[in-house]
């Protein structure tokens, strides 16, 4: 059970981030830190550690370019759910395959699809209320959010799994307040 908290906390990591979880998770495995599913032990290496070192660090770059950032989430939208399909795939060991998967896709990829669309949104609506000058700081809080909550996935899981349940809440409410058209609108 603890992998799945585990790899629920790397998944919405992911929501914020791409590459800083699978970044964290291979610095973890490499040190001992953690154990990573044994077709994923190539995550834990040192060419995948240069890899993630240097995907990171274009992404952190390129989302403080206004505007590139929101294109970016564009792509990262898709990317963000087989993310965390994939990282939650690479923590959770000991269960059938059938329910191995069954959770990663739903869990996984359905946590690191909501993170996303929530910080999509609130990109997009930082970038039409300030002309993209306070998207850097949007930019920030996701990067320390994707990093603090992959620390925490992996060090103290159940406290990663409680941040991820308020953020899922806090994005739930403020997403289907932004897609909800109100009562008596017409299409």
């Amino acid at each position: 059970m603890l992998t799945v908290l585990i790899g629920i906390g790397l998944s919405a990591a992911s929501g914020f981030r791409i590459f800083i979880p699978f970044l964290i998770i291979s610095i973890a495995s490499l040190t001992g830190n953690l154990t990573l599913a044994d077709s994923f032990s190539w995550i834990g290496t040192y060419p995948a550690l240069i890899t993630f070192s240097l995907a990171s660090l274009l992404e952190i770059g390129a989302y403080y370019i206004p505007w590139i950032d929101n294109l970016l989430d564009s792509i990262a939208s898709p990317a963000a759910v087989a993310a965390g399909i994939i990282l939650m795939g690479s923590v959770v060991v000991g269960m059938s395959p059938m329910l191995k998967w069954a959770l990663t896709i739903i869990a996984g990829g359905g946590t690191a699809a909501t993170i996303q669309a929530f910080t999509g949104v609130t990109r997009m609506t930082s970038s039409t209320t300030t002309g993209g000058i306070g998207n850097p700081v949007v930019s920030t809080a996701e990067l320390g959010g994707s990093a603090v909550l992959s620390l925490l996935a992996i060090f103290i899981p159940i406290a990663a799994a409680g941040i991820v349940i308020i953020l899922l809440i806090w994005a739930g409410r403020i997403l289907l307040r932004k897609f909800r058209k109100p009562a008596g609108q017409k299409k």
